[in-house]
């Protein structure tokens, strides 16, 4: 084909739009929709301000987390269901933890780590992000049943049930968190940079982008939050009815920690719905739109992993029981040479429960 033909399909938009006008006296109107909405990196200053965020997140969580399990872990009694729960827990907060200074490398220069690391890491996270909120929802049911059902023998239940339930939390969170293997790294022509994302290969992408997202809300949010409204609520109409200093003690930790679940995690659920009736075409298009809710989805997932340096607090620093607990193990390992001394007041505290 002669090189003139060839220039024959290259079209100006400014001909195309002054002949239609002339020739047919209607303006020639692009269709947004079938234009690409350029997502520009974040600017220096936000991408420093979240990178910071996310190391301090990693540097409270990882000696808070670390400090309740040594705490629990030390107890030469028997563990309550709660302590269990409250252990893996932590464990799951912790993993969580690790994985922070990644992400905040990936603000400031892209995805540098490679294809196993991005699909790894993507896993541990969603792996970690159910985990951690069903774990939540089994102390808010041992809540239940010790303030709640105290009068039931509870003590014919087998120790081993609390054991299992963590084993069937580990391995439904694993195992909805298998979707974060579609996550590939690939070049991303504006900014420049590697970047890892989620890429459906198979069928349809919205449909499996649905499907993931569907699963995330609701056993991610919508259920363990179903659950503990649920036992929090009949155990502080529970409470209000006792006139133990204790207890009341204990409804404020309640609503303390159900508080900060909803201020950590309803933000970002209600970003990713938006940003999946986006993706669907439920709401109207709109770039502005679009970008604004990306770097939203951003910002509220940091605010959630906030959650994982708040947890050792709520559950574990505000329980007297626990702070004289671990002022008794720091006392004994800072002066080991009145070990003997305190034998007899460690064996009084232990058999005390690490609850609220």
């Amino acid at each position: 084909m002669a090189e003139s033909e060839d220039m024959s399909y290259v079209y100006d938009y400014n001909y195309i739009v002054n002949n239609t006008i002339r020739d047919n006296h209607t303006p020639y109107v692009v269709d947004p929709n079938t234009l690409s909405c350029e997502l520009k990196p974040l600017a220096t200053i936000p991408a420093l301000t979240l990178c910071v965020i996310l190391i301090t997140i990693f540097l409270l969580a990882i000696p808070g987390n670390l400090l309740v399990g040594w705490v629990i872990s030390s107890s030469r009694k028997a563990l309550t269901p709660s302590d269990v729960y409250l252990f893996h827990l932590t464990i799951a907060d912790g993993l969580m933890a690790l994985t922070l200074p990644f992400l905040a490398v990936d603000l400031i220069k892209g995805w540098i780590f490679g294809d196993f690391l991005c699909k790894f890491l993507n896993l541990a996270i969603e792996a970690n992000f159910y985990t951690s909120i069903l774990f939540l929802a089994c102390i808010s049911i041992d809540r239940y049943l010790v303030i709640v059902r105290a009068s039931e023998n509870l003590s014919t239940q087998p120790r081993m049930f609390s054991k299992l339930m963590c084993a069937a939390v580990w391995a439904l969170g694993w195992a909805l968190a298998l979707p974060a293997l579609f996550n590939e790294t690939s070049s991303d022509p504006d900014s420049m940079r590697m970047i890892c994302q989620e890429t459906y290969d198979m069928g349809s992408a919205a449909t499996w982008r649905n499907a993931t997202r569907g699963f995330r809300h609701i056993f991610g949010f919508l259920l363990p939050l179903y659950v503990m409204i649920i036992c929090y609520g009949v155990t502080i109409a529970r409470l209000l009815h006792t006139r133990s200093f204790k207890k009341h003690r204990a409804m404020k930790v309640i609503i303390a920690v159900l508080v900060t679940f909803l201020l950590c995690w309803t933000p970002y659920h209600i970003t990713m719905i938006v940003d999946t009736l986006l993706r669907t075409d439920l709401i109207l298009f709109d770039c502005a739109l679009r970008s604004s809710v990306t770097r939203a989805l951003l910002i509220t997932k940091v605010l959630a992993l906030f959650h994982s340096c708040i947890n050792p607090v709520l559950y574990a620093f505000v329980g007297e029981k626990f702070r004289n607990k671990m002022m008794l193990l720091l006392h004994r390992k800072g002066r080991p040479e009145r070990m003997s001394k305190s034998c007899s007041t460690s064996q009084t505290s232990e058999g005390n429960s690490l609850r609220f």
